[in-house]
């Protein structure tokens, strides 16, 4: 979760294919359950855009996602330096 949360902190509106790209690996079934997860703890947002053809789905972080995504920010260089 921590990868997802990392990609939507770089990116701000990030789509489906974006997550799967950025999350290499991840099966498709995996990346749908946590977004949904993210989702629902209030961390990630989607929104539908329907003014498109096909409509889009994009994910944004939440007001406390951003706040995990300082944490997230936090852990890495913490991590770069050890």
């Amino acid at each position: 979760m921590l990868a997802i949360l990392w990609a939507a902190a770089e990116e701000g509106a990030v789509r489906w294919n974006e997550f799967k790209q950025a999350l290499e690996g991840i099966p498709p079934r995996t990346l749908a359950q946590r977004l949904a997860e993210l989702e629902e703890a209030g961390v990630l947002e989607r929104r539908v855009l329907t003014e498109t053809r096909p409509p889009r789905v994009e994910y944004r972080l939440t007001t406390a996602g951003r706040r995990l995504g300082a944490l997230v920010d936090a852990m890495r260089a913490y991590a770069a330096h050890a």
